[in-house]
């Protein structure tokens, strides 16, 4: 139980998402860690953007790091659960259409 006394959401991660998150180095890691706390006690990461083409209700958590840009695709709009879709290095400005696709697919599977 968090501070108010609210269950907190639980986290279910797809696929290899959570393989994914953990090969992250250890401060961007943490940073998912501590970003993914904030959206189970329903507030708003710090850094973020809608990701409409995967599916509505779809985010990312974007996180800057020294190691690079990381990001963690999710869906937080479901009671159940808060779900990681995808975790990934971003190499580029625009995401992969692989990373796209992986988690569009992933959100097909809830």
């Amino acid at each position: 139980m968090d501070m108010v006394g609210r269950r907190l959401k639980p986290i279910a991660f797809l696929g290899d998402a959570l393989d994914l998150l953990r090969a992250f180095p250890e401060g961007a890691r943490k940073e998912a860690g501590v970003q993914l706390h904030k959206i189970q006690q329903g507030l708003t990461p710090t850094d973020w953007k809608p990701m409409r083409t995967i599916g509505p209700g779809v985010a990312e958590i974007r996180i800057h790091d020294e190691g690079g840009a990381f990001r963690v695709i999710y869906i937080a709009t479901r009671d159940s659960a808060i779900y990681v879709l995808h975790a990934f290095q971003k190499k580029t400005q625009r995401t992969a259409k692989r990373d796209l696709d992986l988690a569009a697919a992933r959100l097909r599977q809830i």
